[in-house]
């Protein structure tokens, strides 16, 4: 780190304590709430240790659905929110809680499921009318029904296909409460369709003889966002050091570590963040 660096991180330093009270070893902390999805694809044990070397601010990571990583940061429980729900985000700084969210990173969503496909839609681009194959032929689907990111974007798909899945909840529609990772597992033991993320997806080691069965929609589109929490609704507010994050990872060098981050040699983000100010 060359000499301006460490006086700028310096600096947000001191203003951190000004405005925190008293720190001691250890407490040089953010707390992000964020998706299973980002944990269990790697990509944060990638990631967020590159920011800690470069600033010394420790990262640790709440990782729930979108939905509660939402309800966490309104209850005060972290300083940065980095989820998959622009609607839930956007009424998230609507109402007070983010300071502003940002563009992060996407990549897609797609629909796994067994070599067998027996609902018979392997190949096909048109997820919604995929869905509504699987409805007719009442083949399982197992479902996060957690309020993530995947569950409301699954959920739109379906109201979009016309099909009621409440009423088929324990029947053909089966409802894990789990994170991504979870589900799939739950899924290939089921032989269940599941619409995950892609990157969640390539990290999966327990696959069987499932596949993508359905990808490529423009529906499928999967977009990250960040949002600061508002240090007003915090108890200890880490506004320095919560902005030296924000900096960093919408900026080149954060910006560089989503898309050098790979498994089995296939990109699983893609940045696509505006910096502040820029």
């Amino acid at each position: 780190m060359n000499q301006l660096r460490r006086i700028f991180f310096l600096s947000l330093l001191i203003a951190s304590i000004a405005a925190a009270g008293p720190v001691f070893a250890g407490d040089i902390f953010i707390t992000v709430q964020s998706t299973t999805s980002t944990q269990n694809s790697g990509l944060l044990d990638h990631l967020l240790p590159k920011f800690t070397e470069r600033t010394g601010i420790e990262v640790r990571v709440v990782a729930v659905g979108t939905g509660q990583a939402i309800k966490n940061a309104r209850n005060g429980d972290g300083d940065v929110l980095l989820v998959h729900a622009r609607a839930a985000e956007e009424k998230f700084v609507a109402d007070g809680f983010g300071v502003k969210r940002f563009d992060l990173m996407y990549n897609d969503f797609v629909v796994v499921g067994p070599a067998a496909d027996p609902a018979n839609v392997a190949g096909m681009k048109d997820a919604v009318a995929a869905l509504r194959k699987i409805a007719a032929a009442r083949v399982v689907f197992a479902s996060r029904g957690d309020d993530s990111g995947t569950h409301k974007k699954e959920l739109s798909l379906w109201q979009d296909a016309g099909v009621d899945v409440a009423s088929a909840s324990g029947g053909w529609y089966r409802e894990t409460g789990s994170g991504m990772g979870a589900t799939l597992n739950i899924g290939v033991g089921m032989g269940a369709y599941v619409l995950t993320d892609r990157a969640t997806w390539i990290a999966f080691r327990n696959k069987g003889d499932f596949g993508i069965r359905v990808e490529g929609d423009e529906a499928l589109f999967n977009q990250y966002g960040v949002t600061m929490v508002n240090p007003a609704k915090l108890r200890y507010p880490k506004i320095a050091w919560s902005r030296a994050f924000m900096d960093w990872i919408l900026g080149s060098e954060g910006q560089a570590g989503i898309a050098a981050y790979h498994v089995d040699g296939q990109q699983l983000f893609f940045p696509n963040a505006r910096p502040p100010g820029g």
